[in-house]
C-alpha cells in the first residue's frame, strides 16, 4: 500500500467520524459546523481565484493590481456558499432529518467512488478536456454507484425508502449535479494551474476539493424534493 494511499483511508475514516458526530448531535453542532465548512471553502476558493487572477497577469505582462473579476468572483461564491448552500444544507437537514441528510451526502460519495473506481479499472475515452482523469466509463461508474445508497438505507425504518421511479430519479439527479459541480471546479483548477484546492486533508487535498460536487447538489436536491 503507498503512502499517499494510506493517508487517504486515514484522513477518510477521520472526516467519516466527524461527519456522524456533526450530523447526529444537534441542530447547533450543525449550523456551527456548516458555517466554518463555508468559511474553509470561500478561503481555498479565493486562493485558487488569485492565483487565476495573476497567472492572467503575468501571462498578460501586466503588473499587479487591483482586479475586479477577482472581486466579482469573490463575492459571488461568498453568497452561493452561505446564502445557498449552507441555507439549503441547513433547509434539509430540518425538514427531512439528519437520516435523509447522511444518505444525500452518501450519494454523492459514491458518485465519486463510481467514477473513480470504474474509471481506473476500464479507462477508455476521456469524457472532456476539462478534467483528463475523467473518463465516460468512470461517469457511467459514477451514476451505477449513485444507486447504492439507495439498497444501504432500503429497509431503514428512519427513511422509509423504496425502489421506485421517483426515488431512482432524485439520485441519478443529484449524481448528475454532483458530477457537473466536480467538472466545474475541476475547470477553475484547470485554469488557475494547480492541483488541489489546498494541502488540509491529507491524501486528498483541499476541503473544496472533497466537497465540489456536494456544494451543487445539495441545493439542487432541495429544489427536486420540492417536484418529485
Amino acid at each position: 500500500m503507498s503512502e499517499n494511499l494510506l493517508k487517504r483511508i486515514i484522513t477518510s475514516i477521520i472526516l467519516l467520524a466527524l461527519l456522524l458526530f456533526v450530523n447526529f448531535t444537534n441542530k447547533y453542532i450543525f449550523i456551527f459546523s456548516i458555517l466554518m465548512l463555508g468559511a474553509v471553502i470561500c478561503v481555498e476558493a479565493n486562493n485558487m481565484f488569485l492565483k487565476l487572477a495573476t497567472s492572467k497577469t503575468l501571462r498578460n505582462n501586466k503588473s499587479k493590481k487591483f482586479n475586479l473579476k477577482f472581486l466579482i468572483l469573490n463575492l459571488i461564491t461568498f453568497l452561493y456558499v452561505f446564502f445557498i448552500f449552507c441555507n439549503f444544507s441547513y433547509e434539509i437537514y430540518i425538514l427531512k432529518g439528519p437520516f435523509f441528510f447522511l444518505y444525500l451526502l452518501t450519494i454523492c460519495f459514491f458518485t465519486d467512488i463510481g467514477g473513480y473506481v470504474l474509471g481506473k479499472i476500464i479507462g477508455g475515452k476521456k469524457l472532456s478536456k476539462i478534467s483528463p482523469n475523467k473518463t465516460i466509463s468512470g461517469t457511467i461508474g459514477s451514476f451505477l454507484f449513485s444507486l447504492v445508497p439507495l439498497i444501504l438505507f432500503l429497509n431503514f425504518n428512519y427513511l422509509d425508502l423504496k425502489i421506485n421511479l421517483n426515488n431512482v430519479t432524485y439520485i441519478l439527479l443529484v449524481s448528475l449535479i454532483s458530477q457537473i459541480g466536480d467538472l466545474f471546479v475541476s475547470y477553475i483548477k484547470r485554469k488557475s494551474k494547480i492541483k488541489d484546492t489546498g494541502k488540509i486533508l491529507p491524501g486528498h487535498g483541499g476541503v473544496l476539493d472533497r466537497v465540489d460536487g456536494i456544494i451543487f447538489a445539495v441545493p439542487f436536491s432541495y429544489f427536486l424534493l420540492k417536484i418529485i
